[in-house]
């Protein structure tokens, strides 16, 4: 980077930065609450066990062009609601409690209640495309998973796709329609074409599989822990860590998020007692060329202790969120207030960071969504109910493009 990029670059960060509020602290953003859901067994309820056990919460939710799509996977259903909180849609399994209950529903319009016969778990990932049809992540019964030949992954996993109507429902596998359990899935996207992408992990990195609009595998990229980029700076002598896989939505394209440490040695005994934190960085990998292109550099977020008299500053990573239709990095990371957000566009070289008003000790759980325009949709598991928000970031990316 030439000298005078630079130094625009950094007058732009410290005009940017101090436009954020007069005091130097990050702006925020408060919730909009769209509607809430009352806890229950009945077909516009969410069933709520007990979160202390052990297992996975499975909750899910996903918003698309104002509907709203929650994943209870405690009653093995999926409801689709209107942004005022109206049920349009219930999908069932055929098997779970709720058909009982549903059958006996003195509900005028019985068309919005539909069955899904594959007798399978929900955890509470979901993706919806463009076309409405429906995406969602299933675990399948034991006596039909299956294990590597090494032993060292389980095949568990696989994703059911049903169009609104449920006329048509089937589940995919790597190959396609009715083919192999992925390994764990991480998460599930659905392209600007309407191509399902699904993000699975392994013992030796992740493994990504794309599909065609008729749900067969195009692409299977295995993105492998030990064929990672390096720092250069950090030569051999760092840990890194690949946080996060999300694919473009536009192009045959993958980011990869990956954190860098390296060893912390103790200054009394001289023996490495922990890890340092040193950078995060974001590769694009072209799915096509297998070429990672140059990265970007995410700031992390920084947090002031005062100890004895003395000021430090921790940096922590954020999370890798997702990725907008304008080409906008959302990253995310929970602090005691809420969420703080740096969102950056590398190609304009713009960074925008926010913070998200959440009071934490009334909520059990939350599951975060990020909508392709820019809109943070949260579903919130509290003590007596749940609630549908969302947080609109989208707006404040189109008021900072037009300054």
């Amino acid at each position: 980077m030439s000298r005078k990029i630079k130094l625009s670059l950094i007058i732009f960060i410290s005009i940017f930065l101090s436009a954020c509020s007069k005091n130097g602290t990050v702006k925020s953003i408060s919730e909009n609450e769209l509607f809430t859901i009352p806890y229950g067994n009945f077909e516009e309820q969410i069933s709520v066990t007990d979160l202390n056990t052990v297992g996975s919460v499975r909750y899910g939710i996903f918003m698309r062009d104002g509907f709203f799509y929650v994943v209870n996977g405690e009653s093995q259903k999926i409801m689709e609601f209107n942004s005022y909180g109206d049920l349009l849609t219930l999908f069932y399994n055929e098997d779970s409690p709720i058909q009982r209950l549903i059958s006996k529903s003195n509900r005028p319009d019985k068309s919005v209640h539909h069955e899904i016969s594959y007798p399978f778990d929900y955890p509470g990932i979901i993706a919806v495309d463009s076309n409405k049809t429906i995406y969602t992540v299933c675990t399948i019964p034991k006596d039909s998973q299956e294990h590597s030949k090494d032993g060292s992954t389980l095949y568990s996993q696989t994703v059911l796709r049903f169009n609104r109507d449920a006329s048509l429902v089937e589940f995919i596998g790597q190959e396609g329609p009715g083919g192999t359990p992925f390994p764990y899935i991480n998460n599930i996207y659905t392209t600007n074409n309407n191509e399902l992408v699904v993000v699975s992990t392994s013992s030796s990195g992740f493994i990504v599989y794309w599909f065609g609009t008729d749900g067969y595998l195009k692409y299977e990229i295995p993105i492998l822990n030990k064929n990672v980029p390096k720092l250069k700076e950090l030569e051999d002598n760092c840990y890194y860590s690949i946080k996060n896989v999300v694919p473009d939505l536009y192009d045959y394209k993958l980011y990869v998020n990956i954190d860098y440490y390296t060893p912390y040695i103790d200054e009394g005994s001289k023996v490495q007692s922990g890890i340092n934190y040193v950078a995060s960085h974001l590769y694009p990998l072209d799915i096509e060329s297998e070429v990672y292109e140059d990265s970007v550099s995410i700031p992390p977020y920084e947090e002031s202790v005062v100890v004895d008299y003395s000021r430090l500053v921790y940096k922590i990573p954020y999370d890798f969120l997702g990725i907008t239709k304008n080409g906008w990095k959302f990253f995310i990371l929970k602090t005691e207030s809420g969420f703080d957000i740096e969102m950056i566009q590398n190609e304009s070289q713009r960074i925008i960071r926010r913070h998200l008003n959440a009071d934490h000790s009334n909520i059990l759980f939350d599951k975060i969504s990020l909508s392709d325009n820019g809109i943070i949709t949260v579903l919130y598991i509290e003590k007596d109910k749940a609630r549908v928000v969302w947080y609109r970031t989208d707006n404040l990316i189109d008021a900072f493009l037009e300054k």
